[in-house]
């Protein structure tokens, strides 16, 4: 099957956050079921993103070498999607168009020019479609990954 549901950063990082149990629940069970189905992909700006959080800003933080390892890991588990020229200057359209804060229109950028037609993330209103990209924010109270088929 091939990756069809983008995954933003802040489902990632909230799998190792374990200040908020039930986002932390949710995120395990969704991403356990994207990984499953071979449905989920990540972006390269996701995985930086992500060691960022983890080795930063989460309490307690991963070490360098903790989150080298689980950066490994996701790299096996998951399509990884590149950010390339492209991809920045279809972020800078959206940017520009859509009035999308740039790292956000990256996201959408980097699914839409990789025809990855949903975007499983909190920082999108929920149902949002923007050229042919919706968003779902796995951490609704009306959220299954059932509901997508994962």
């Amino acid at each position: 099957m091939i990756a069809d549901i983008l995954v933003d950063t802040n489902v990632l990082v909230y799998a190792y956050d374990g200040r908020e149990p039930r986002k932390q629940a949710r995120a395990l069970e969704t991403l356990g079921s994207l990984v499953a189905t071979g449905r989920g992909a990540l972006s390269a700006q996701v995985l930086g993103e992500w060691y960022r959080a983890v080795t930063g800003k989460l309490r307690p933080v991963l070490s360098a070498t903790d989150a080298a390892s689980q950066a490994a890991a996701l790299l096996r588990a998951w399509r990884v999607l590149p950010v390339t020229s492209l991809v920045v200057l279809e972020a800078t359209r959206g940017a520009r168009d859509h009035r999308l804060a740039y790292w956000d229109a990256q996201i959408w950028a980097t699914a839409r020019l990789n025809q990855v037609p949903l975007v499983l993330s909190e920082d999108f209103p929920d149902g949002r479609v923007l050229e042919g990209v919706r968003f779902c924010d796995p951490f609704a109270r009306s959220f299954t990954p059932a509901a997508l088929g994962i």
